[in-house]
This record gives C-alpha cells, structure tokens and sequence, in this order.
C-alpha cells in the first residue's frame, strides 16, 4: 500500500506544469468523453476536475518508474485517467503502461456503488452493520436483485435462472432477495452473524415470539438496537402524559401525526 501524498508532498505546482505538465496537451485532455460530457453539461467542470486525470496519470507514471507497475486497474469511468498515465509512461519514461478497465455496477437508477455515494453498504461491519447489510440485499429491486444475484454469489447460472424464473412467478415471495441476502452476508459475514441478521429482523418487525426476546442477553439486545435508527428522548417527556401519537410524533420518530415512518421489507 503506497500513498501518493508522498511523492506529491514535495512538487510545487509551477514544478508539476513545468515537468508535467508540457507532456499532454490541452487538445488531448478535451478529446476524452469524460471531459467532453462535463463541460457539455449544465454544471460544467471546474479546473480541479480537469486537472485531476494529470494528476492520477501522473500516480501511474511514478509508479512505473519506482515500482516497476505496468498496468493500473480500474472501473470504466476511470478510463480517460487511465490511459492519460500510459501516455506519461511513454513520454516521460520511454515506457509502456497498459490500462484494464470493467464496467461500473450501478444501481437501478443509474447511480454507482461508491464510498460518496448516498445508501451504500461498507463490508466494515463496523460502517454497516450485518443487520444492515442483510437488509440492504433483502431490500434490493427486482432488476438489480437479478443483476446482483449474478455478480455477488458464487451460486452457478442454473441455479440463478431458476431462481429468477421461480421469483418471477410469486415475486411476493421475494425468493430471488432472500437467496440474495443469504449468500453475501454469510459470504461476508459468516453464518453466525446472517442467523442474527434473521432473529434481528423478526424481533424489529414484530414476529419474534416472547421466548425468543427473552432469550436475548443484554449484549445481543444492544447488537439488536444497533442495527436500527435510534432517538433520545428525555426522561420528562415519558411523564407528561401525552398519547402515543403525539409522543411519536414529538419526538421525531413519525414524520408528523398522520404520517407514520416506512418501515424495510420484512423479513421472512
């Protein structure tokens, strides 16, 4: 693992365009798609954007000439980047650079799995939860369970087109999600924590029995209440007497009196 704030920590910016700089053209940065796309926008594309595939192609410059790195792998966004550090390989290094690129996995709605992307899951389960995580499968569409279920499991492509034919069939069952849920978070977490993932879903959702919550040592009640949005109220209010409703509702939990809060898919 190497940080590039360690060999950039110590180049000056008129060093960087003077070095660097006079090796790609303005020509060359404005022909890629990526450039082209942003500038053609509403929003347009400031300089540190622009100058970001200077940077980046400077990354795999260094690292070919300090690491001997011929090839930099990346989502197919990060193309033009990319290829822009072969290109510096070239001419500053006399080398030759190659660039491997896959397709983005994104969501329904076209946006992408990234760490600055709203809704996304960590495999930290210390950043989600492996309630969370569970649940972020078990919740997942029907077009992007069928893409998901094909890309995150190991399960082989008759046992995926059965499921997605059976799910089509009854999609009320959510069977496709479920086998989902299952096979990343126990890939991930390990059995243990998925049959948690399970208990914790029946007991928030209502279909836990009495026996299995008190079962529930105070430990595993926390792990429980981890996974879920949790609100402070203060010990006054509980002795002001107000309704359920209103108590609700004050207190943040409901939107408003009329509008409860949406609660995940249920678990079965």
């Amino acid at each position: 693992m190497v940080n590039n704030y360690d060999w950039f920590k110590n180049i000056s910016f008129l060093d960087f365009i003077r070095d660097v700089g006079k090796h790609i053209t303005v020509n060359y940065m404005m022909a890629k798609d990526s450039v082209k796309k942003r500038i053609d926008g509403d929003s347009g594309m400031s300089f540190t954007e622009f100058s970001y595939q200077m940077i980046q192609g400077y990354d795999f410059y260094h690292l070919y000439n300090t690491k001997n790195c011929k090839m930099q792998m990346g989502g197919s966004d990060q193309w033009g980047n990319i290829v822009t550090g072969t290109e510096l390989v070239r001419r500053m290094g006399g080398g030759e650079g190659y660039a491997f690129t896959c397709p983005l996995i994104k969501k329904k709605d076209g946006t992408k799995f990234g760490k600055s992307e709203s809704g996304n899951i960590w495999l930290d389960a210390a950043k989600t939860t492996p309630y969370e995580f569970y649940q972020f499968w078990l919740n997942a569409d029907d077009d992007d369970a069928e893409n998901y279920i094909r890309i995150f499991t190991f399960l082989d492509e008759n046992t995926i087109n059965t499921l997605i034919a059976d799910h089509k069939q009854d999609p009320g069952k959510r069977a496709l999600q479920k086998k989902l849920a299952q096979e990343v978070t126990t890939f991930i977490h390990g059995e243990q924590e998925y049959a948690f993932a399970i208990k914790t879903s029946e007991i928030l959702f209502g279909n836990a029995s009495i026996e299995t919550l008190k079962s529930l040592s105070e430990e595993e009640l926390l792990k429980v209440m981890a996974g879920v949005k949790q609100y402070e109220v203060a010990a006054s209010v509980l002795t002001e007497g107000k309704d359920v409703v209103s108590f609700l509702a004050d207190a943040g939990i409901f939107p408003s009196k009329g509008r409860p809060a949406k609660r995940s898919r249920q678990a079965a």
